[in-house]
């Protein structure tokens, strides 16, 4: 925990001299930014009904699971953190450089927390949690990007409106930054599909969201779109490293973005069953502490877009994911962001190639200060499974070919510049493959709240 309390320390030192330095130099509108430092934060918090859920995690980011999943078994009520945005608390900075035009210096760090119970957003920690547990058992629990790190954001770099800006550190990625742009719900945990399944923006596995050690440039200029991004992995070889590149442009209030995705060693963990919890004091790992991992290679490519005319916005989205047995594996007991161990690995999930495919489309219609957007999401996965179940298109198997669906309506009215309030619902439901294992097969997630912008 040192680390989650070394960053909320800074933050609050940097917050407390920043608000009382500005209080005496600024008008009230700027009092949050002082000599180019900005506190910046946004609290999200409502209520929540699930049909078909398991109990509600003070971890997880989202607190419920929203869509539904493999042990969502019963009807869930309760109080769910950000809905409509994730709950954060930041510092950014820009610093003109003296002699170098329109470049300055940049910085940005932020932390995630659940403002219902007041813990650092740890999704990882929700998997622990459901270690050796039966479905029916366990609460909500699935892999993410935000595993406890004292800061989910933390880069540094510099920028210039001519030329672009190049940053270096912890960052979304430039495939995560085009979801929050082209998801009609803006890439909301409640009422988005993409939104609350880190899947499409990580390019095929959610932990891959945010990206450690990496270098990312962007350009917007003259109406075109440029972005490039690369993890390093601290060694020689390309195991563990990730690269992404975007190209698009605006056109008359059409906006146009290409994205490819390539990771190595992509990590997709989960909760230890019973009997992998009971191997553990041989292997020497601890059970708060382990999880298992299915590793691949994988390579996305995806085609997004929006249309403004007036108080309008149409938006439309489609991603071709791909995973592939990892030409690097990983052995048990590789460490994990935010410091957890994959006490069990597996390198042979896909000796036939899976391939998902995701798709979107929405509207928004805003009017005076209002925003009401009707959304729909799709996954279709082929059957990659070998042997007696090659070709199937059954709930016998995970890797049957199968399809989830999701539909979703929100409203959210600005009550002031920096309060609104919210309310909306999301339909999920999954069928053959994409359905093995369920305990049910669909969810309805009726959902109010409000948040608060600073």
């Amino acid at each position: 925990m040192m680390p989650v309390r070394a960053g909320l320390l800074l933050i609050a030192s940097l917050a407390v001299t920043g608000i009382s330095q500005a209080q005496t130099s600024a008008s009230p509108d700027e009092s949050l930014t002082i000599h180019g430092v900005t506190l910046y934060g946004i609290v999200d918090l409502g209520l929540q009904y699930d049909t078909h859920a398991a109990p509600i995690n003070d971890y997880f980011p989202a607190g419920s699971a929203d869509i539904i999943q493999k042990n969502g078994n019963h009807s869930v009520t309760g109080a769910t953190p950000s809905n409509l945005s994730q709950s954060r608390v930041g510092l950014q900075g820009l610093e003109p450089l003296p002699g170098m035009g329109d470049w300055a210096a940049v910085f940005k760090l932020e932390t995630f927390f659940n403002p219902q119970s007041g813990d650092i957003s740890d999704g990882l920690k929700s998997l622990t949690q459901n270690n050796g547990r039966a479905l029916t058992a366990q609460s909500t629990n699935i892999d993410t990007s935000v595993a406890g790190q004292a800061f989910q954001q933390l880069y540094l770099g510099l920028a210039s409106p001519t030329f672009g800006s190049l940053t270096f550190g912890r960052q979304n990625t430039v495939l995560a930054d085009g979801i929050a742009k082209y998801d009609p719900q803006g890439a909301s945990q409640a009422f988005s599909v993409i939104g609350l399944s880190g899947t499409t923006a990580g390019g095929g596995d959610t932990q891959d969201r945010r990206l450690d050690s990496s270098l990312k440039y962007t350009l917007q200029t003259n109406g075109v779109h440029f972005g490039v991004q690369y993890k390093f992995n601290q060694a020689t070889g390309s195991a563990n490293s990730a690269v992404e590149a975007q190209l698009g442009g605006d056109y008359a209030g059409l906006s146009v973005d290409a994205y490819y995705v390539k990771v190595k060693d992509a990590v997709s963990a989960g909760a230890l069953s019973a009997a992998q919890v009971a191997m553990l004091p041989t292997l020497g790992y601890s059970v708060s502490n382990s999880l298992t991992g299915t590793i691949s290679d994988n390579t996305t490519y995806g085609l997004m877009g929006l249309y403004s005319v007036g108080g309008v916005k149409l938006f439309a989205g489609y991603e071709h994911i791909q995973y592939a047995n990892p030409a690097t594996p990983l052995a048990a007991g590789f460490n994990d962001i935010g410091n957890y161990t994959l006490a069990f690995v597996n390198n042979a999930a896909y000796d036939n190639d899976k391939v998902l495919q995701v798709y979107w489309a929405g509207v928004k219609y805003t009017v005076a200060s209002l925003d009401l957007t009707a959304a729909y999401y799709g996954y279709k996965q082929n059957s990659y499974a070998t042997g007696a179940d090659a070709g199937c298109s059954t709930t016998v198997s995970g890797a049957c070919s199968g399809n989830l669906n999701g539909v979703s309506f929100s409203a959210d009215y600005r009550l002031t510049k920096r309060f609104d309030m919210y309310g909306g619902l999301m339909w999920t439901g999954v069928q053959n493959g994409l359905a093995s294992g369920y305990l049910y097969k669909n969810n309805i997630n009726p959902t109010i709240g409000g948040r608060f912008k600073f």
